[in-house]
């Protein structure tokens, strides 16, 4: 392997903050919000469909737009260098210095990009799924990842959180994969038995880094 990709959301980011705001925007206990997304994880739906079991009929962009509107100075739905998991750069800075070329791109909205640029992570590249204008796990996003890299697909390792996002799609496109324990969909995916379609289940990306780099 040569060059390491990486997911964002459970991956680098933790998420816990901004599902936060979204429960107090909502008007639901937090617990309550975190709940419907597990669920959501279980049943194999997508964490959209969390705002559709909470407020039936809402339209998320107009929701989003008028959340901007009236409290512009806020993250609101988005996230910064605070929400990132504490292992992230440690373990990237590990990974670097062992030679790997590492790559940020994940299902992301435009203004990911510079939020995780400010961040001044160790890494080489970052691409968002807006910025390509597809999304995982579509064949032509890790098409987007080989290319960017620069690398032959089974050079290329893609850490993430699921297993229908990340892991099956980027074996799909002769990659290495890589599932991260972390963030409702993480824990459960790695119990299922087509975790074993990863080349790793990792707890940490500490845990990840400790692994390829000894």
């Amino acid at each position: 392997m040569r060059s390491l990709v990486f997911d964002v959301g459970e991956t680098l980011i933790d998420e816990t903050r901004i599902w936060s705001r979204w429960a107090d925007r909502l008007g639901v206990p937090r617990l309550t919000f975190m709940g419907v997304l597990g669920g959501m994880a279980a049943l194999d739906r997508s964490h959209a469909d969390a705002f559709q079991v909470i407020r039936p009929g809402l339209d998320l962009d107009a929701e989003i737009a008028a959340w901007r509107a009236e409290d512009p100075d806020s993250l609101r739905e988005n996230f910064d260098g605070d929400d990132l998991y504490p292992d992230v750069r440690d373990s990237l800075a590990a990974l670097r210095a062992a030679g790997y070329e590492l790559i940020i791109a994940g299902n992301q909205p435009s203004q990911a990009y510079d939020a995780l640029l400010a961040m001044d992570l160790p890494v080489d590249a970052i691409h968002t799924s807006a910025a390509w204008e597809v999304e995982k796990p579509a064949p032509e996003f890790f098409a987007k990842v080989a290319a960017v890299a620069g690398r032959s697909p089974e050079e290329i390792l893609y850490v993430g959180d699921r297993i229908d996002n990340d892991v099956r799609p980027a074996k799909g496109a002769g990659m290495r994969a890589a599932l991260l324990r972390r963030g409702p969909w993480g824990y459960l995916h790695a119990e299922r038995p087509e975790a074993s379609q990863a080349d790793l289940v990792v707890d940490s990306l500490a845990d990840l880094a400790a692994r390829l780099t000894t």
